[in-house]
């Protein structure tokens, strides 16, 4: 992709293969002013923290959750890469549990103090809709900010996320600051998700 130049007052035909995101970044410079203490989606529901994680069921867990979204980036990376991300010891990741099943995911980056980072945030297909999300943001925000260090919580969104996102983030107290443009190869394309993944984007052969 090196010789290809966007054009940010037009279209840009991108080579066959690829796809591009707008990406939206979002930051929390204070602590939440809106309620998030709406109580667990579901009477059973318990927030775990998963350390030392294998890195197939993390992929399992991870494609359960980001397939529809065309998630790949966890899916791309050498298996010893991914697990050395896993153990980070300044990642922390957690997953709220039903029953005894893994139904969401957390991930909280601390490699910079000062500006925490929701790494993923999303829940499996069968989860959403009750109200759970928000009970799992509301934990999100408070394990952040309860780090003298924190000053300002980030994440980031993109046109290939549910539509939904980024409506709930900005109702959760988080403002958008930054705008990019993502190009990278179609993972259903690579063999890396399923050709039947994310009807709403076209594989372009």
């Amino acid at each position: 992709m090196s010789d290809l130049v966007l054009d940010l007052n037009g279209y840009t035909d991108l080579p066959a293969g690829k796809i591009a995101y707008v990406v939206t970044f979002l930051e929390m410079t204070q602590p939440a002013s809106v309620n998030l203490s709406q109580p667990a989606a579901h009477p059973n529901v318990e927030l775990e923290r998963w350390t030392d994680p294998d890195p197939q069921s993390f992929r399992d867990l991870f494609r359960e959750i980001g397939e529809e979204w065309l998630w790949f980036s966890r899916l791309v990376i050498p298996e010893s890469q991914l697990k050395g991300m896993l153990n980070d010891p300044l990642r922390e990741i957690h997953v709220p549990v039903v029953d005894g099943k893994r139904s969401g995911l957390l991930e909280l980056n601390y490699q910079d103090p000062a500006n925490p980072e929701i790494s993923y945030f999303g829940l499996v297909p069968t989860a959403t809709g009750g109200g759970m999300g928000r009970w799992l943001m509301a934990n999100a925000v408070s394990m952040a900010w309860a780090r003298p260090e924190t000053t300002r919580l980030w994440l980031h969104t993109c046109t290939g996320d549910s539509p939904q996102a980024i409506h709930f983030y900005q109702a959760c107290g988080f403002k958008p600051y930054k705008r990019a443009i993502e190009v990278c190869d179609d993972p259903r394309r690579t063999g890396h998700l399923s050709r039947e993944s994310a009807r709403h984007v076209p594989i372009i052969e």
